[in-house]
């Protein structure tokens, strides 16, 4: 185990395994890796295809599972251990963007779903029979301000039709299942702005090309985002999540170890670039010299390693605190902004290695290094988490 409380030690006693945990699960993930090297993700990337072979490798080998309990047909790990696949992918220079949803949405269900509700949809997700890792909760008008979301559920009868559009949806186009965030009571006529707001399980097979509308999204990077339209969609009353009108803290209830799973894919970001620089900086020689040789060079690179490694304690520590079932929401978010920005320095460093080859695509850094900035912006930007931290940490007045 990557963090314990042990029956020996104070009680308030959390531990924290430094060094390369999960040894096993590490060498798994690097040998899956090894079968889909760059040129396989630099040819996805100029089509802006989907990785279905590592996407059906990962679900076989039951890496997608991990966090789902065994009596669902899943793995049933700790927090930690789901880290470290997901760091360990981006680490080997693969990408789990398209399909780590897959680990984490089903959350909301199996911590707030019924039990019928956990026993019919739980054991496909584990299994891969069925895709979970579209995320409906994005609007074109409202962006982070959720509580203002327009996307409407109104129910009837044992149905509730649902009208809206969301965008930033990734994966929607790959994906059997869709956890939604609809209003159901009017923003008007709710005493706090976080109520009435529902989530929903969407059956997209069922309601695609009739009530359901999904359209690519072209972007920076190779992300499969959409934009959803829902027009009269029937939802039943049977998949609602909880209870009526409580969605927005499910949601919410989900979101730190959603942080740290990303910021695990940060923290194998900038490994790889460090390792990517440091390399190429020991082998490329200008004016008789190897440029590793320079200050200019080196101290960019050692500066992005000891970020990284200060990102990673805290990304264990969060995790840490997650499994032990404590507070950890200002260790997940702060390992969230750290790691992201690691990673982003980190490839800013390797740009800079590279010079001019550096933006040519069969080196692959130009591609990585437009993934990397991603995560500063989505799903949460930093500038939310240091307004979280102003709050909630340090007890200074509400940003928003």
């Amino acid at each position: 185990m990557s963090a314990v409380s042990e029956d020996n030690a104070d009680p308030g006693t959390i531990l924290v395994a430094l060094g390369e945990d999960y040894p096993e699960i590490r060498a798994s993930v690097r040998r899956i890796c090894a079968g889909f090297p760059m040129e396989y993700w630099r040819e996805l990337d100029a089509r802006e295809g989907y990785p279905l072979e590592f996407v059906r490798a990962l679900t076989e080998s039951g890496f997608l599972s991990a966090l789902i309990p065994a009596e669902y047909g899943g793995a049933d790990l700790p927090l930690r251990a789901a880290s470290v696949i997901l760091e360990e992918i981006h680490a080997c220079g693969c990408s789990a963007t398209a399909c780590h949803a897959q680990m984490y949405i089903m959350g909301t269900l199996l911590r707030h779903g019924s039990v019928e509700q956990k026993k019919r949809w739980l054991p496909g997700i584990a299994s891969g029979e069925l895709r979970l890792q579209a995320f409906g909760v994005t609007e074109p008008s409202t962006g982070s301000d959720t509580t203002k979301l327009k996307t409407r559920a109104v129910r009837r009868g044992d149905r509730y039709i649902v009208n809206g559009q969301k965008v930033w949806t990734s994966r929607a186009l790959h994906s059997d299942l869709m956890l939604l965030l609809a209003r159901t009571t009017a923003l008007d006529q709710v005493r706090r702005k976080t109520d009435g707001l529902s989530v929903f399980v969407v059956d997209i097979r069922e309601a695609r090309g009739k009530s359901l509308e999904i359209r690519p999204l072209k972007a920076m990077v190779n992300h499969n985002a959409t934009e959803v339209f829902f027009d009269d969609m029937e939802v039943p009353a049977g998949n609602l999540i909880g209870e009526e009108g409580k969605g927005f803290r499910y949601i919410l209830d989900g979101l730190n170890a959603e942080r740290v799973l990303a910021a695990s894919e940060s923290i194998g970001d900038g490994r790889w670039f460090v390792g990517k620089a440091t390399s190429y900086a020991a082998d490329r020689v200008v004016f008789d010299r190897p440029i590793g040789q320079n200050q200019g060079i080196q101290f960019p690179i050692a500066r992005a390693h000891c970020e990284i490694e200060a990102a990673d304690m805290m990304v264990r520590r969060a995790a840490a605190l997650f499994g032990a079932n404590r507070d950890c929401g200002a260790e997940a978010n702060m390992a969230r902004l750290l790691a992201a920005e690691a990673a982003w320095h980190a490839a800013e460093a390797t740009v800079q290695t590279y010079g001019g080859f550096g933006f040519a695509r069969e080196y692959d850094i130009e591609r990585r290094w437009r993934e990397a900035r991603v995560p500063l912006v989505a799903p949460i930007s930093v500038n939310l988490i240091l307004a979280y931290v102003a709050q909630h940490v340090l007890g200074m007045p509400r940003a928003y």
